[in-house]
């Protein structure tokens, strides 16, 4: 069977990326898929994460103005599908263009759309704009020509009125019998910076748990984290904020330290969070659309806090921080809520989607 996934691009440090890294190489190593990848403006380029050498690449060169752009993006998605013939092809583009590819584009393959975001993500300000409602509402009407619309959560769900809705959560993409000791006086988030990663609502978190605990450190990993926010951490007299940019090897930053936050505002799924979970970290994190509700168990692996209550934040922060004991049992349930999406199930439930859709 041929799958052919799009998307903008497979080079970054990001999570779409990171979870198709897992899951296409899985498919084509352990499925025995024949796995396709067209991504935009990345010929030559290496990947961030490591993807099976199985996976063919294709690269499609768009610029220009929105119609020179659209042109050559559709011209090229015609001339790759025509030359790969595939079975299902799979569109993971939270952008508008991806859903007017199966209008224009004829054949027989299935259609599917893989959606990693929420309407609610939110822009600098207040609540969702008008153009992302009117964007979302086209989504809906445009949706009606895939055969499945694959989302991350239950959750996200009531954001869609169509009836081909499949939930299949994001792969773990890495296992490991080696946890951290939760000693290490660190606090760790992961994440590119954006207004919906919340990390100005970190910064203020921190404020209250520095001064209590001068001795811990909070360590920031993320694109262009620490260019953005260091300076605003400095006007607010933080001396025990590091941060860094992406880690290729962020597994061993979750083992070197005990706990891990996520202050968005909103998130897709939250696949740091069981990256986190897997190496035996508990989870403070606020209850936000849509993923971390579905993961974690609030009092049993991590804590769920009201979203954007900053007060509570550093509560429950805090109490993980002096309390070795409930870090430990925490993490020891956080470890078993993680195997859960181990990548050899989520790929089973990929599998079993895509021979349904083709017998």
């Amino acid at each position: 069977m041929k799958i052919l996934y799009i998307t903008n691009g497979i080079t970054g440090s990001g999570g779409l990326e990171r979870v198709l890294s897992v899951k296409a190489s899985m498919l084509a190593e352990d499925f025995g898929y024949e796995v396709h990848i067209i991504s935009l403006n990345e010929k030559e380029s290496d990947t961030f994460f490591e993807f099976s050498s199985k996976i063919i690449r294709h690269d499609l060169e768009v610029s220009g103005d929105a119609y020179f752009y659209l042109k050559a993006y559709l011209r090229g998605m015609r001339r790759t599908i025509e030359q790969v013939q595939p079975d299902i092809i799979s569109v993971c583009d939270d952008a508008l263009k991806g859903f007017f590819l199966p209008i224009v584009i004829r054949g027989d393959a299935k259609w599917i759309y893989e959606s990693h975001a929420s309407i609610l993500l939110r822009n600098q300000g207040e609540g969702v704009s008008l153009y992302q409602r009117l964007q979302h509402l086209l989504k809906q009407f445009l949706g009606r020509r895939f055969s499945k619309i694959v989302l991350l959560t239950y959750r996200n769900k009531k954001e869609w009125l169509l009836p081909q809705l499949e939930v299949i959560p994001n792969p773990l993409p890495f296992q490991t019998d080696k946890l951290s000791t939760l000693q290490n006086k660190r606090v760790i988030a992961v994440g590119s910076y954006s207004f919906n990663k919340g990390y100005d609502l970190l910064l203020q978190i921190w404020t209250k748990i520095e001064p209590e605990f001068p001795d811990w450190e909070l360590n920031v990993y993320g694109r262009s984290t620490y260019e953005n926010l260091s300076q605003e951490a400095e006007r607010m007299n933080l001396c025990s904020v590091r941060f860094f940019p992406p880690d290729p090897d962020i597994q061993e930053r979750y083992k070197d330290s005990s706990v891990f936050v996520l202050p968005s505002r909103s998130e897709g799924f939250g696949m740091v969070i069981i990256e986190a979970m897997a190496c035996g970290l508990p989870i403070v994190s606020f209850d936000c659309p849509h993923g971390p509700g579905e993961i974690i168990t609030d009092g049993d692996d991590g804590f769920l806090v009201e979203n954007g209550h900053v007060e509570s934040f550093a509560d429950k922060l805090s109490q993980l921080m002096q309390n070795s004991d409930l870090r430990q049992k925490m993490g020891s349930a956080a470890t078993e809520t993680s195997k859960k999406y181990l990548p050899a199930q989520i790929a089973s439930q990929w599998d079993r989607l895509f021979t349904s859709l083709l017998s």
